[in-house]
C-alpha cells in the first residue's frame, strides 16, 4: 500500500506495473478501506456528479451570497464564451466560468465537493469536467482522473499542506491546481511523470501566494483565484504534455512551497489581518457586512 510520502513514489510504482497512476490509487483505497474497488468508484462517481451540479447550478442561478459580496460573475463569463468573444477561447473560458460557479455556488451555502478544501472548490471540477466535455471524452475516464489528483493531493497535505490557515493561498489554490494539471495531463494520455511535472509547473506558478479573504469570507479574492488557478492548471498540463519538464522535481517543489507557508506571517494565513483584506476598501467591505470595523474588539 502507499505511503503517499512522495510524488516519485506514485510515478515508480505506475512505471513497474506499467498502470496509471489512477488505477493504482483506486486499487490501493480499495485494499485500504477494505472495499470492492468498484464500491470506491462508484463513490468517487458521486463526487463527480456533485461537481457538475454545482456548476450547472452556478451557471444557471443568477444568485447572491448570504453577504452580498459576490454572485453572477460565472453567468457573465459563460455568455462571453458562448458569444465566441471571450480572449482565452473556448476551453479556458469554460474553464472559468465553471470555476467561478462552483466558487458562487460554495459561497451561496450550496452543495460542492471540498477538493481539496472549500476555498479551492472550483478549480480540480472545473478543469476535469471541462476537458471532458470540450474534447468528448468518457465519463469514466474523467472520474477515474479524480483518482490521479486524489494521489497527488494526498502526497501535498502529506508532505506539505492544503489549508490557507496553515500555507497561505498556495496551500490551497496551488494544491488544487496541481492536483487538476495533474488529473488533465492523465486524462489526455500524459504519462505518470508527465502527470509529476505537471504538478511541480503548476505550483510554482503560484508559489508564495498568500490567503487574505476580505471579511474573513471565502468570497473575495477566492474566487476570482480559483479562475486563475484552473488557468494555471490548463497551463501546466499543456506544458508537461509538450515534453516541457519541471527543473524541480514535484516533491522538492512540494516541500519548498511548506517552507515558504512556514515563513509567511499569520497576517497572510487566513486571518484577515493583511493582504487585500487590510486595504481601505478591504476594511470598508468588513464594516458593510458586519456593521462594524475588523479591528474593533467584540
Amino acid at each position: 500500500m502507499f505511503a503517499y510520502e512522495s510524488v516519485q513514489e506514485l510515478i515508480s510504482a505506475a512505471d513497474k506495473q506499467g498502470k496509471k497512476i489512477s488505477e493504482l490509487v483506486l486499487r490501493d483505497q480499495a485494499e485500504y478501506l477494505e472495499k470492492e474497488s468498484n464500491a470506491i468508484y462508484e463513490q468517487m462517481h458521486k463526487n463527480f456528479l456533485v461537481m457538475k451540479k454545482a456548476s450547472e447550478d452556478g451557471l444557471k442561478k443568477n444568485t447572491r451570497s448570504a453577504s452580498g459580496l459576490t454572485g453572477g460573475n460565472a453567468i457573465k463569463m459563460n455568455q462571453v464564451v458562448e458569444a465566441g468573444k471571450s480572449i482565452c477561447g473556448r476551453v479556458i473560458g469554460k474553464a472559468i466560468a465553471r470555476a467561478l460557479a462552483v466558487s458562487e455556488t460554495n459561497a451561496c451555502m450550496g452543495r460542492i465537493v471540498a477538493a481539496p478544501t472549500a476555498g479551492s472548490c472550483g478549480i480540480l471540477p472545473a478543469a476535469v469536467l471541462t476537458l471532458a466535455e470540450e474534447h468528448h471524452l468518457d465519463e469514466h475516464d474523467a472520474v477515474m482522473s479524480l483518482f490521479t489528483a486524489a494521489g497527488f493531493g494526498m502526497v501535498i497535505a502529506k508532505k506539505a499542506s492544503i489549508a490557507g490557515a496553515e500555507g497561505g493561498c498556495q496551500a490551497e489554490c496551488g494544491s488544487a491546481a496541481a492536483m487538476a494539471a495533474a488529473a488533465l495531463t492523465e486524462l489526455m494520455g500524459g504519462t505518470p511523470q508527465m502527470a509529476g511535472h505537471a504538478c511541480s509547473i503548476a505550483i510554482k506558478n503560484i508559489l508564495g501566494l498568500v490567503c487574505d479573504p476580505v471579511a474573513g469570507l471565502v468570497e473575495i479574492p477566492c474566487i476570482k483565484r480559483n479562475a486563475s488557478g484552473v488557468s494555471n492548471a490548463f497551463i501546466s498540463a499543456d506544458m508537461a504534455l509538450a515534453g516541457i519538464k519541471s527543473a524541480i522535481p514535484a516533491d522538492e517543489v512540494i516541500e519548498a512551497m511548506k517552507k515558504v507557508g512556514d515563513a509567511m506571517p499569520n497576517s497572510l494565513k487566513e486571518t484577515a489581518e493583511g493582504g487585500l483584506a487590510a486595504t481601505p476598501t478591504g476594511k470598508a467591505l468588513y464594516k458593510k457586512v458586519f456593521g462594524r470595523c475588523g479591528d474593533e474588539k467584540l
